[in-house]
């Protein structure tokens, strides 16, 4: 037998056995492994609150307010999160409009669609929470928990009454029957418009809350639209009706999600990608990061020398001057000063190559409303809209000029018209013991007083004042949208519209999430598919200092105190008393171009 023959089959030998071996090792691998309890991991999110849009300053002590992005940005990271099987959203009660309820169903769909499973968890629904919760895979409640699913109702009070036992006359006018912005201050009951309006824009949203449940839940839009009617319901009745799941409390959960694989474990991990903020401030480095923190610094948000898309956030009533955080009741103000300073810095900053302007606002000044649109009409730029809850009148008006405009299905839009007016408290001064003497020179000179009322000729200037703002409005409606005057003009006269609606006639592009206006902005300003950009989000949040501190104005500090005041009340007796800043707006602006009213849903 030769020597190489010997080595041969030696070597033979040897890979036999070190593959039995390694066979051996394998099946005892597989064993222990078999033995070894497994382990999900499933990210906990807590949904409360209103969700404001727009910057947020972190606190001192770390964000008090979540905002809509915030909550979105921490969904999509749980969708990227290849560690996390799934994710637990516990509802504990939003404030939130149509728009916001979208983004956030739009969220969980994505973290769905990343094979994670999305629990919805209630302790008591109401129906913007049902919603969001019918976005997920499962819903659960606790065996105390209501459902209060009840359809819409629409309540308008009108304080004409009220005016008249104090002597106060409202003279206020508008243009286009469907401006109904004055009527709760002029009558006693809703004109035929208004209802008309009303009633086809709840029809509009009653359909979407048919369609978004009866879609999730697989029930057909006639059970779903029964369920309704004989709401509210114990969640056990809930569940025998397919609107829920099943019936569990919150530390039940770990068990419904493994069932019958009890060896399976559940970490469920708390405050899942809530944002922390860095309180160490120790040493110069420390002292460095306070200062930036107090003057509105993020070292964060610093950018790079990348591409950029410019996200503007129009939110809040819109006024001449700066912005604030609060009215005289409490209202948001978007001042025109403050928006076109945004404007024109993303204009002037050559890396940003588009702007998407995010639009919440119901309105406001008709000047302001017109120099905001024409600073986007000077950026030069790519411009999209992305239409919040409210893109309406003043709001619509800044929207008109850009390349295309998105619109949530539940956005209030439209209302294109004009309102003025006063309120003459002549005869309540007289009431209280107050006196006035008058000395005049022109014809019209009391046009504004707030005194009396119009007089014939005065109503005639204001009314002829108000029509040519009204055809201004309407004429870069049209031309914004490409679309005949006649056209555009029957479908304006202060009618609103939800987005759904709009899209229909033509005053919206498409139905859409804000990120997929700011894809759509990204494609207009040339930025490559895959290349990285950044988003500058302007204009920049109030800055801790101002937090703490506030505007030193009189009514700054007025604001304040009446807001504090307001919090001590009910939230519909609140809300009440914060629409009578129309008053106060009446006072500063003589013509606006404002939403006549909000809708919430509970």
């Amino acid at each position: 037998m030769s020597l190489s023959f010997i080595k041969c089959r030696w070597l033979s030998f040897a890979l036999l056995l070190g593959s039995s071996i390694c066979l051996s090792l394998n099946t005892t691998s597989a064993a222990e492994e078999e033995a070894k309890p497994t382990r999900q991991n499933w990210g906990h999110i807590i949904i409360k609150g209103a969700y404001p849009e727009g910057p947020q300053m972190p606190g001192l002590f770390g964000d008090v307010t979540e905002s809509l992005a915030r909550v979105t940005a921490r969904l999509e990271k749980a969708a990227d999160d290849k560690s996390l099987s799934g994710v637990i959203l516990h509802l504990k009660g939003t404030s939130i409009g149509w728009a916001k309820l979208n983004e956030l169903r739009e969220a969980i769909f994505k973290v769905r669609k990343s094979n994670k499973k999305v629990y919805a968890w209630i302790e008591s629904g109401m129906t913007k929470d049902y919603l969001i919760a019918s976005a997920c895979d499962k819903i659960i409640m606790p065996e105390s928990a209501t459902l209060i699913l009840l359809g819409l109702r629409a309540e308008v009070s009108f304080y004409k009454n009220l005016f008249d036992m104090l002597d106060v006359k409202p003279d206020i006018l508008r243009v286009g029957e469907y401006k109904s912005a004055a009527e709760p201050y002029t009558r006693t009951e809703m004109s035929k418009p208004f209802r008309e309006e009303m009633g086809a824009m709840l029809d509009d949203y009653f359909r979407q809350i048919l369609t978004m449940i009866s879609k999730a839940r697989g029930l057909s839009p006639d059970k779903v639209e029964a369920a309704i009617n004989g709401g509210p319901y114990m969640a056990a009745d809930a569940k025998k009706l397919g609107l829920i799941d099943d019936l569990a409390y919150e530390d039940q959960l770990p068990k419904l999600i493994t069932g019958d694989k009890s060896k399976t474990e559940v970490r469920v991990i708390k405050k899942y990608a809530k944002k922390r903020l860095d309180n160490d401030f120790s040493g110069i480095a420390g002292l460095m990061k306070l200062m930036d923190l107090f003057s509105g610094i993020n070292s964060s948000q610093r950018m790079g020398p990348g591409p950029r898309v410019a996200v503007i956030y129009a939110t809040g009533a819109i006024m001449s001057g700066s912005s604030s955080q609060g009215g005289l009741m409490g209202v948001k103000v978007l001042g025109s000063d403050t928006f076109i300073k945004a404007v024109e810095k993303a204009a002037k900053d050559e890396k940003v190559k588009a702007i998407v302007l995010r639009v919440d606002s119901p309105g406001g000044s008709a000047l302001a409303s017109d120099l905001m649109w024409r600073s986007l009409e000077k950026a030069n730029k790519p411009i999209v809209v992305s239409m919040g809850d409210v893109a309406a009148s003043g709001g619509y008006y800044i929207s008109m000029g850009a390349d295309r405009i998105f619109a949530e299905p539940g956005t209030l839009t439209g209302s294109i018209g004009v309102v003025g007016g006063k309120l003459a408290v002549g005869g309540l001064y007289e009431k209280i013991g107050i006196t006035t003497s008058v000395i005049s020179r022109g014809k019209n000179s009391g046009a504004f007083s707030p005194m009396t009322g119009f007089t014939e000729s005065e109503r005639a200037a204001v009314s002829a004042l108000m029509y040519s703002i009204y055809k201004q409005f309407t004429e870069k409606a049209a031309t914004g949208r490409k679309m005949e005057y006649t056209a555009l003009e029957k479908l304006a006269r202060g009618r609103v519209y939800t987005g759904a609606m709009a899209l229909e006639i033509g005053l919206v592009d498409q139905l859409g999430t804000l990120d997929e206006a700011i894809e759509h902005a990204r494609k207009l300003g040339k930025i490559k598919d895959g290349e990285k950009f950044e988003k500058l989000i302007l204009p920049r949040a109030t800055s801790p200092f101002e937090q703490i501190f506030g505007s030193m104005d009189a009514q700054s500090k007025q604001s304040q105190q009446i807001s504090k005041m307001l919090n001590l009340l009910s939230p519909e007796l609140s809300h009440q008393i914060q629409k009578l800043d129309l008053i106060n707006l009446l006072s500063r602006e003589k013509t606006l171009t404002i939403m006549p009213f909000d809708i919430r849903v509970n």
